[in-house]
């Protein structure tokens, strides 16, 4: 497959994660009442993987997200020289998924796009969590869903099985993450909300990128080589 056509399926792939991710935050958590709240969200963000995963998966190999595609490079999964175009990709669709999605929400009388599904820490926080609490929060689950992800693409797991795996795992580290950061764990999701969010969002995106960044590529080593099956 060449390097345009699985370019167009991570813009395409990430723009679905960050339009139905955050757009059941933005859109269907609170609403009106008795929306979907945050377990939803969650649930959100691992269906919009998991279809994608059957959708583009055989495609570009569905990342969808910086951090996986420098992690899967860390654990020799994925050619170094294609982390540039893929990283582009995954950030386009990011933030068309936040225009839309923008575009869609100050339909309705009133809104306010306040947060608007971003992520945060300090007094941005859902829960309050300090700077460093967010940070190591973001390393550790993003090391825990690229763990997850080179466990279940790994030759000797069971074949057709890991876009389960892979969509329920960042579930769960969304249902531990959400109260700290609203959860990242994915530079690309967190950049396109930003630009429309308030102007703190954008001043704290830093950590956004560095934490997954490093959490993804240490999961990938640790996996390369530990876990690794070794070639006879």
């Amino acid at each position: 497959m060449s390097l345009t056509k699985r370019m167009g399926a991570e813009v395409f792939g990430t723009f679905w994660l960050v339009f139905g991710g955050c757009g059941s935050a933005v859109l269907a958590a609170g609403f009106p009442k008795l929306g979907i709240g945050f377990m939803g969200v969650a649930f959100a963000f691992g269906l919009t993987v998991l279809t994608m995963a059957y959708a583009i998966g055989h495609i570009s190999g569905c990342h969808l997200n910086p951090a996986v595609s420098i992690g899967l490079a860390a654990g020799g999964r994925f050619e170094v020289k294609e982390l540039g175009p893929y990283i582009l990709a995954q950030v386009v669709g990011g933030i068309l998924g936040a225009v839309v999605l923008y575009s869609i929400a100050c339909g309705k009388s009133g809104f306010e796009a306040g947060g608007f599904a971003s992520n945060g820490y300090g007094v941005h926080s859902p829960g309050g969590y300090s700077m460093m609490a967010c940070l190591i929060a973001e390393v550790v689950l993003t090391f825990a869903f690229l763990f997850i992800i080179m466990g279940a693409t790994d030759k000797r797991a069971p074949a057709g099985f890991a876009p389960i795996a892979i969509g329920l795992g960042l579930t769960l580290v969304h249902l531990i993450g959400i109260p700290v950061t609203n959860l990242s764990v994915n530079p690309a999701r967190s950049t396109g909300p930003a630009f429309f969010a308030e102007s703190w969002a954008l001043a704290q995106l830093w950590l956004f990128w560095l934490a997954p960044i490093v959490g993804g590529a240490l999961a990938g080593l640790t996996y390369k080589f530990f876990f690794e099956a070794k070639e006879p």
